[in-house]
């Protein structure tokens, strides 16, 4: 490619002005002393070219050498710990954005001198089934991102400086990399996001000494965004700016125009007169108003739900005062043997936690052969009874039998011995992995009454019950939450929450609407047992009265 270039240049030098002293050609520049002399012009455009050429290649190996610095320090933090490393949601963005925007910026930079770099890739990723991830991800690793900050109300520069609630984890972003959060959001229509990730590219891109974006790029998201909220006197403004960097930018004449015209049409001028509707140029995002107005929009129950995620339970003290902890037989002999610890979390519905149940080799063990089968989870549509992904259940998951392991039967021998229900009719032991923001929106485990298709194929009745295993610690967010209770339970690895989803009549519980909240810092790995009416008979008697 850039020897072509070079010739191109002699070319055109000699089409333009004819430097060489004969006009003959093919006639042998060897036999006088002119035409040798004139070989010296010759030598002078391929000595400039060579020089031009050589300066473009040390600025593009200059910035491949940036780049492959960059992608090292993946690498390095990476090897220190992996959990550690994946449990940190920035660095799992930068690790998406580092094989699919950057990864694209280096194949173009490496093109046609680099195909050998590219295809011993390419054989390496049949070889050993390297996978790369695609645009979606990276979206759906921003939109993850925007999920952390809206329900723990994250601060936009400290979580670009690294910090995550109030705690440093030693990851930062570039400004190009808040210019990717801002371009993602803006591809999803969310403008408010856009407003405050490329103002926190325009912040990161003014400390830079290496820019690592165009100021230009991050200008004109800021006008579209502005644009497309409509305050086209700021999307003029912003425009401005842009051109005066950027003269010859593509795009930029052509919307400046299409603002003007607007601006115009509606007999307004730059100066805001009034509530026109077409906004104030000097106008800056307001977090706060922006955040009530967000609330407002979502609910009392998803503003509930946020609330119980940052930690904030409403459950009365007059409940609280009644629990107690206390040694529990469970619902079978061995247990008498070997009591566990059982704490009260709510007494209506009965919500109990116990402790230290699951060991850790059997946590091991589940992780172990879950990996290997974990698909994007699934909810059921009550109208048609299929299995389909939805965005309000983010994780992956995989489910095992009790003969495959002699650890996972322990599983199930325990929820027998604890709860005395049958585990016959248990759907499979689900396991649970969450990625970036990963969470489960408040839902009912059982099925409503409008929800006729619901299990039908099982023929095992409703989930009369949840049985809940936490396989790891999370450091920050992750938690349970029960929305209409007030109650917030964080994740401790190896132990078991339990509770009744159906009243003894066979109504769902609407108290029991519960939640997975995003997990913020840390990796969390769940097991949980459904557990069906079919064969409980005995266990859990039924009843006429709809407050047993």
């Amino acid at each position: 490619m850039y020897r072509t270039l070079v010739l191109a240049s002699l070319v055109s030098a000699t089409e333009v002005i004819n430097k060489f002293p004969s006009v003959g050609e093919d006639d042998g520049l060897f036999t006088s002393s002119v035409d040798l002399e004139g070989l010296l012009w010759t030598e002078a455009e391929l000595v400039e070219n060579l020089e031009n050429y050589i300066t473009v290649e040390y600025k593009r190996l200059r910035k491949l050498e940036t780049m492959l610095q960059d992608f090292k320090q993946i690498q390095e933090r990476a090897s220190e710990s992996t959990e550690k490393f994946i449990g940190n949601p920035i660095n799992s963005f930068l690790l998406i954005k580092k094989l699919t925007t950057d990864w694209k910026e280096v194949q173009a930079l490496v093109q046609g001198e680099g195909d050998r770099l590219l295809t011993n890739l390419t054989k390496q990723r049949e070889y050993y089934g390297l996978r790369w991830p695609k645009d979606e991800d990276l979206n759906g690793a921003a939109i993850g991102l925007m999920r952390l900050q809206d329900t723990y109300r994250l601060d936009t520069n400290s979580l670009a400086s690294g910090i995550l609630n109030g705690k440093y984890y030693g990851t930062s972003l570039s400004a190009h990399d808040c210019y990717e959060l801002g371009r993602q959001t803006y591809n999803n229509g969310d403008y408010f996001h856009t407003n405050i990730w490329m103002d926190e590219a325009l912040r990161q891109y003014a400390e830079e000494t290496e820019k690592t974006v165009s100021k230009a790029d991050i200008l004109e998201y800021l006008a579209f965004s502005a644009y497309m909220t409509g305050n086209i006197r700021r999307a003029l403004k912003l425009t401005t700016e842009m051109l005066e960097l950027e003269p010859e930018h593509p795009r930029g004449p052509g919307n400046l125009e299409y603002y003007e015209q607007t601006l115009r049409k509606k007999g307004a001028t730059m100066q805001k007169r009034g509530e026109d509707g077409l906004g104030d140029a000097d106008e800056s995002v307001n977090i706060l108003k922006e955040q009530r107005k967000r609330e407002e929009e979502l609910g009392e129950e998803r503003a509930s739900y946020e609330q119980l995620c940052r930690g904030e339970e409403f459950v009365p003290e007059s409940i609280k005062s009644r629990l107690v902890c206390r040694y529990s037989t469970g619902k079978h002999p061995f247990l008498k043997l070997g009591p566990v610890k059982e704490e009260e979390l709510y007494l209506s519905p009965r919500i109990v936690l116990f402790h230290d149940l699951i060991t850790n080799q059997e946590i091991d063990t589940i992780k172990r052969l879950a990996s290997p089968r974990f698909k994007r989870a699934t909810v059921q549509n009550y109208k048609t009874g299929e299995l389909e992904t939805a965005n309000y259940r983010i994780s992956k998951t995989a489910w095992l039998k009790d003969y495959e392991h002699e650890h996972v039967g322990n599983i199930y021998r325990k929820a027998n011995q604890l709860t005395g229900l049958n585990m016959e009719t248990s759907e499979e032991l689900q396991v649970s992995n969450y990625g970036i923001g990963g969470h489960y929106e408040p839902h009912y485990d059982f099925a409503r009454r409008e929800e006729k298709n619901a299990f039908a194929s099982l023929g095992t009745g409703n989930r009369i019950a949840t049985l809940l295993m936490y396989e790891s610690d999370v450091e920050q967010g992750g938690a349970t939450v029960f929305t209409n209770l007030g109650l917030s339970l964080k994740p401790k690895k190896g132990s078991v929450v339990f509770w009744y989803n159906l009243h003894a009549n066979g109504e769902g519980d609407d108290s029991t609407r519960h939640a997975a909240c995003p997990v913020l810092a840390g990796t969390k790995w769940v097991s949980n047992f459904w557990i069906h009416e079919r064969g409980q008979e005995f266990t859990r008697p039924c009843s006429t009265d709809p407050y047993v």
